[in-house]
């Protein structure tokens, strides 16, 4: 079990695409236009005209049309020759969709989203959220490092300086504070009390230093034992992908609504995660960063 703060990219391998044998084109390789008659070809002498059968009267048709038809298409290409060819004709596309068409989970996320903030505190760095229209957002411990002042990053990509306020050890709990609030869009807290085993849920932060990214899961338990902050104690257990730089940030369900803060990930021997997540319920963390800001 450790926690999130310190983001460290994975090495990504590309492997070789296996050479693949495109089958022979069945088709002639040569164009075979149909001939016409030479123009210095004498008209066939006149002969006294008999009433051919219906049957063939409706070939010759059919051939009258096809030697008209080519002649036309002859005379319609000399007269395009030396002319400008023509535009190209754009390919139809679907129409933008208005933001107010999002739902379910796209929607849950743009609500969100706003709301969190990336963290970087010396050579450590992760992710919090606000929690107030005063300007105070809520991150891990461990993510501040004990540093005094931090700089946070918007959504929009705007930098703040923010300095520390209060942490708790115990809980792995600090919270920051901005000096312009009205930069920042509080989230909405929810009850972790209300979650259920199989809820949806999002955790959104910077893992690997990826802002604003965005992982689905389900809550996999609601009150699993995990050594957090030094500390035995309970944790909402997530498969949401979360990784190295995703502490401090929020844990949501459907509605939008703050559950947990992302804190720590089971992994395996080689790191990175592995579908075993843990988040701070928000029943316990919010009561703590009542106290450090009123204090």
């Amino acid at each position: 079990m450790r926690g999130l703060g310190r983001p460290n990219g994975p090495e990504f391998l590309t492997l070789p695409l296996g050479a693949r044998q495109e089958p022979a084109d069945p088709r002639p390789q040569g164009l075979f236009p149909l001939g016409t008659p030479p123009l210095g070809t004498p008209p066939p002498a006149p002969r006294t005209p008999t009433a051919p059968p219906k049957g063939r009267l409706l070939v010759v048709a059919a051939l009258v049309a096809a030697v008209t038809g080519a002649a036309a298409g002859v005379a319609g290409a000399r007269l395009t020759e030396g002319s400008e060819p023509a535009p190209v004709t754009a390919l139809p596309r679907v129409a933008p969709a208005p933001s107010a068409s999002l739902t379910g989970m796209s929607a849950t996320a743009a609500r969100v989203l706003p709301s969190v903030v990336s963290i970087e505190a010396g050579r450590a760095g992760g992710s919090g959220f606000a929690v107030d229209d005063r300007g105070h957002i809520l991150t891990n411990a461990h993510v501040v490092s004990g540093e005094p002042e931090v700089t946070v990053v918007l959504n929009d990509g705007r930098r703040l300086n923010a300095r520390v306020i209060g942490e708790d050890d115990g809980e792995d709990l600090a919270v920051l504070e901005v000096g312009y609030p009205e930069d920042l869009t509080p989230a909405t807290l929810g009850r972790s009390s209300d979650l259920a085993v199989g809820d949806q849920v999002l955790a959104i932060g910077s893992p690997l230093g990826l802002t604003g990214t965005v992982t689905a899961g389900i809550v996999s338990a609601t009150d699993r034992e995990v050594r957090l902050g030094g500390h035995q104690r309970t944790a909402v257990q997530t498969d949401a992908s979360i990784n190295p730089g995703n502490s401090g940030g929020p844990l949501v369900n459907t509605r939008g609504e703050v559950v947990g803060v992302n804190t720590a990930i089971a992994a395996s021997r080689g790191g990175g995660n592995i579908g075993i997540g843990f988040a701070i319920p928000i029943d316990r963390a919010a009561p703590i960063a009542e106290r450090i800001i009123r204090n």
